[in-house]
C-alpha cells in the first residue's frame, strides 16, 4: 500500500488528515484504537508544520506520504518550512503539572511513545520526518 497527500498549511486541512488515516485503516484492517493513535500523532506533526514551519500567512504546501508492506506502516511528513529537527526536542516530563510545564513538547513526546521509530531529516530544502509503526 502506497498512499500520498498534499495539504495546505492552513488548520482546516486536518479533518483530510483524519479521513486519509481512516481511510488507510480500513484498507489495512487497523484496529480502532490504532487509527486513534495514528490521528493524534498525525494531527500533532502536521498542526506543528501548519503553526511554525512557515511565516504567518505564508501559503504552503505539505505532503504526507503513507507506505505498509502489511508488517509496518511508515508515515514522511515533508514541508519546505523553517528547519526543525522534533527529535532533538528535550522530551516534556509528564509527570509535571502541566499548568507548571513550558509550553510544547508534549505532542512530540506522545509521539515518540505511540509510534516504534521517529526520525528526521533535512534534504534539499524540506525537513523530512519519517514515523513508523509495527501493524
Amino acid at each position: 500500500m502506497r498512499k500520498e497527500l498534499k495539504l495546505k498549511n492552513q488548520v482546516g486541512e486536518l479533518e483530510r488528515v483524519n479521513q486519509f488515516i481512516a481511510d488507510i485503516g480500513e484498507e489495512l484492517g487497523l484496529g480502532k484504537e490504532l487509527q486513534m493513535n495514528l490521528n493524534l500523532v498525525l494531527e500533532e506533526m502536521v498542526s506543528n508544520v501548519i503553526f511554525y514551519a512557515y511565516p504567518r500567512n505564508a501559503s504552503a504546501e505539505i505532503e504526507l506520504l503513507a507506505e505498509s508492506d502489511g508488517h509496518e506502516l511508515t508515515f514522511v511528513l515533508s514541508d519546505a518550512g523553517k528547519e526543525f529537527d522534533p527529535t532533538q526536542k528535550e522530551d516534556a516530563n509528564p509527570d509535571v503539572n502541566p499548568a507548571d510545564r513550558d509550553i510544547g513538547g508534549m505532542g512530540i513526546y506522545i509521539v515518540k511513545n505511540i509510534m516504534n521509530q521517529v526520525s528526521y531529516q533535512r534534504l534539499e530544502g524540506k525537513n523530512l520526518l519519517t514515523m513508523k509503526k509495527n501493524i
